[in-house]
């Protein structure tokens, strides 16, 4: 089905939006259109009065600071209880780690982040924005050419829940259709922005034949006027250890860079190994 006909369908059935969060990341312009080209091949628009059933309002998470007798938070346990039936993911079934990435500019680390992990033959997962890709062409290549899993973080990176479902659905479907048509490489997990997510539009990444990737690490590491220093970031990285754990971490971070090797060697020898989601 082509893209056009897809945001037809939505824009007849889908009205809603949902509420305010903090912004974390930089926004782009939401001045593009909707390129044509390869859509999401399992789409299955969902009947507006289910969406209606669906809360719309944005759910306040984080992984907080109590964990269980195996480390994990709490907090992500019991959300992925909740929204796992809509193939969200705070924490995977392997007990491995799965390394995550938000690229929403460059700053000029990744291709060492790129260099760190093929050392250390881990995989990880890129969350990209239409911006990124365009302007990080070789970037997003040397990615997939060493077996990475590229992710969605939304085209123009608004707050998923404070657009209505057809913007929504816009943002995912037109990086989507980029990354197809540029890379032959086709997206299959979602990102949102911020994290800012509520039932409805978990419910339309999984109609959109998408799964909705959260975490159960993540610190503040994305604000380059304030980096953390090597010493706490690694030792931060390393106490949150757990299993199934999915780790945010941002690619504009220096400290990020400079730590990543060793963290990965640490984790490696607590005998935790690196999985992806593909």
């Amino acid at each position: 089905m082509k893209s056009s006909i897809l945001l037809c369908m939505l824009i007849v059935c889908l009205f809603f939006s949902g509420c305010t969060h903090e912004k974390l990341e930089p926004e782009y312009s939401q001045e593009e259109t909707l390129i044509e080209g390869n859509s999401v091949s399992s789409v299955n628009v969902l009947a507006m009065a289910e969406l209606q059933s669906l809360d719309d309002t944005q759910v306040i998470w984080g992984p907080g600071r109590e964990v269980d007798d195996q480390n994990r938070p709490t907090a992500c346990v019991k959300l992925q209880e909740e929204y796992g039936k809509y193939d969200a993911v705070f924490l995977t079934q392997e007990q491995g780690i799965c390394l995550t990435f938000d690229e929403g500019y460059e700053a000029g680390y990744t291709a060492g982040i790129l260099d760190t992990l093929q050392e250390e033959g881990v995989s990880a997962v890129f969350f990209v924005t239409l911006d990124y890709a365009k302007k990080e062409p070789a970037l997003i290549q040397r990615m997939i050419d060493e077996g990475h899993t590229i992710g969605n973080h939304t085209a123009y990176h608004p707050n998923m829940t404070q657009i209505s479902l057809e913007k929504a659905a816009e943002n995912i479907q037109v990086l989507h259709d980029y990354v197809y048509q540029k890379f032959q490489y086709e997206i299959r997990l979602l990102r949102n922005p911020e994290g800012a997510f509520s039932e409805q539009t978990l419910a339309l990444a999984q109609n959109m034949g998408y799964r909705s990737v959260l975490w159960s690490f993540a610190y503040n590491d994305w604000n380059t006027d304030q980096q953390p220093s090597a010493e706490d970031a690694l030792q931060r990285l390393t106490n949150a250890l757990h299993p199934g754990a999915v780790y945010l971490l941002h690619a504009v971070s220096k400290t990020n860079h400079d730590i990543l090797g060793e963290w990965i060697r640490e984790a490696k020898a607590e005998g935790y190994s690196f999985i992806t989601m593909g």
